[in-house]
C-alpha cells in the first residue's frame, strides 16, 4: 500500500534546505561586497619596503565641523599651512608659508611643491621660484630610525645648473627637517644611492642636515679655525612683502650659543648684501635665560624704535629674533624684555605680553 503522507513532508524539508542555502549564499555575497568596497591601504614606492612618512611637528589637523561630525566636502577642501623653502629674486633660499591641501604624505607633498612648473606655480609669491628641476618626480621617501630621511627622485632631477646645486640641497634639507624626527636627508636617484650630487659633485654620502648651513656668509677677515657656524635670519624685501632669510655665519668659539646668535643679529648682514639690518645702532643684549622652552632675552633701550611717539620693537626685529632662536631644538618661543621699560609693544601698539613662537610669526607674515 502506497503512503502519500511522506511527499508533503519531503517537499517541506527540501524547501527549507533550499531557503537556508540560498540565504547563506546571499549572506556570503554581502560579505564579499563589503570586502570589495573596502579599499586596500595605498602603498608608496620607496627605496625600502619599510618606508614611513614623517609626521609634521605639532600638527593637529581637525577636519570636523562645528558639531563634531566630519564633512566630506570640508575634508576635500582642507588646507594646511606648510613651510616650503624657495629661491628669491636675489638667489637666496628662504622659507615661505604656503597653504597646501591636507595630506598624510607630508614629506612627499612638500617636495612636490618645490618642483618648477609643478603644483606650486600658482602659489608662488612675487619674486620667488621653485628650486627642483621641472619634471622631477618624487619616487618615494623612507624615514630611518636614526633620523635620516631617504629621498628617491627621478632622473629629471639632474637637469640643473652647477651654481644651483647647493641651493637645491639647502632648500630640500630645510624643508624636510621641519618634520618630526627628520634630522638629515640622503639622496637616491631612480632607486640608486648617491655619494655626490650629480652635476657639481658636492659630497652627500653622510647625508645633509641643517648643521651644513644655508646661504653661507663668511667675511674675508673671519677666523675659520677659532669660529663656529650659527644660522640667523635677516629680513629682505620684495615690493611690499618683507620676509626672513636664513644666513649661516660664524661666531667666536666658546661663547654662549644664544648670546652669539643675538650678537650676530645685532651686527647685521654682510656689507653689500640684499638683506636688511632690523636693529638700531647701539642696541645691546643684556642677558638671556632659557626656562621651560621659553627663551627670555633682555636688551637695552636702543632696541626700541618710536612709532607714533610710542617706543616699540619693530616687527622685522621681532621676526628675526624669533625665527633665529626657535631654530634651536630646545627653544619653543621667545620673550623680549627691555631694561627700564615695564611693557614692550609691537609696531601696532599691541603689548608683547606673551612669549612669541615661530607659528605666531609665520601666521603674521602669511596674512
Amino acid at each position: 500500500m502506497k503512503n502519500y503522507g511522506y511527499k508533503p513532508f519531503i517537499l517541506a524539508v527540501l524547501l527549507l534546505l533550499s531557503t537556508g542555502l540560498l540565504s547563506g549564499c546571499l549572506f556570503e555575497g554581502e560579505q564579499s561586497l563589503e570586502k570589495m568596497d573596502t579599499p586596500e591601504e595605498a602603498v608608496t614606492t620607496t627605496p625600502d619596503p619599510s618606508s614611513d612618512e614623517p609626521q609634521p611637528e605639532g600638527e593637529g589637523e581637525n577636519t570636523e565641523g562645528e558639531d563634531g561630525e566630519g564633512a566630506e566636502g570640508d575634508a576635500s577642501s582642507a588646507t594646511v599651512a606648510r613651510e616650503v623653502y624657495l629661491m628669491d629674486a636675489n638667489g637666496m633660499v628662504a622659507p615661505q608659508t604656503l597653504e597646501l591641501p591636507a595630506s598624510e604624505e607630508v614629506a612627499t607633498q612638500a617636495l612636490e611643491y618645490m618642483v618648477k612648473d609643478g603644483p606650486v606655480t600658482n602659489l608662488l609669491p612675487n619674486g620667488f621660484e621653485a628650486v627642483l628641476p621641472a619634471g622631477t618626480e618624487i619616487l618615494g621617501v623612507n624615514a630611518k630610525e636614526d633620523g635620516t630621511l631617504v629621498v628617491d627622485v627621478s632622473e629629471e632631477f639632474k637637469n640643473y645648473a652647477a651654481e644651483d646645486e647647493e641651493k637645491i640641497l639647502q632648500a630640500m634639507t630645510y624643508t624636510l627637517t621641519q618634520f618630526e624626527n627628520v634630522k638629515r636627508i640622503k639622496l637616491w636617484i631612480n632607486g640608486h644611492e648617491q655619494q655626490v650630487m650629480p652635476v657639481d659633485g658636492t659630497p652627500i654620502s653622510k647625508g645633509v642636515s641643517r648643521a651644513d648651513g644655508i646661504n653661507h656668509s663668511v667675511g674675508n677677515n673671519t677666523d675659520i679655525i677659532n669660529s663656529e657656524a650659527v644660522t640667523v635670519y635677516f629680513p629682505a624685501q620684495n615690493g611690499e612683502q618683507v620676509y626672513q632669510v636664513p644666513v649661516t655665519t660664524r661666531v667666536a668659539k666658546g661663547s654662549d650659543e644664544y648670546t652669539a646668535m643675538v650678537q650676530a643679529l645685532l651686527e647685521g648682514p654682510e656689507l653689500g648684501s640684499a638683506l636688511m639690518n632690523p636693529f638700531n645702532e647701539g642696541a645691546q643684549l643684556v642677558n638671556s635665560k632659557l626656562e621651560n622652552g621659553v627663551l627670555t632675552v633682555s636688551f637695552n633701550e636702543n632696541i626700541l624704535t618710536s612709532v607714533d611717539e610710542q617706543p616699540s620693537l619693530s616687527d622685522a626685529a621681532l621676526a628675526s629674533l624669533v625665527m633665529s632662536l626657535t631654530d634651536q631644538a630646545d627653544v619653543e618661543s621667545v620673550e623680549v624684555h627691555v631694561d627700564g621699560t615695564e611693557q614692550v609693544f609691537n609696531e601696532a601698539g599691541e603689548p608683547l605680553a606673551e612669549p612669541v613662537s615661530r607659528q605666531d610669526i609665520n601666521g603674521a607674515e602669511a596674512m
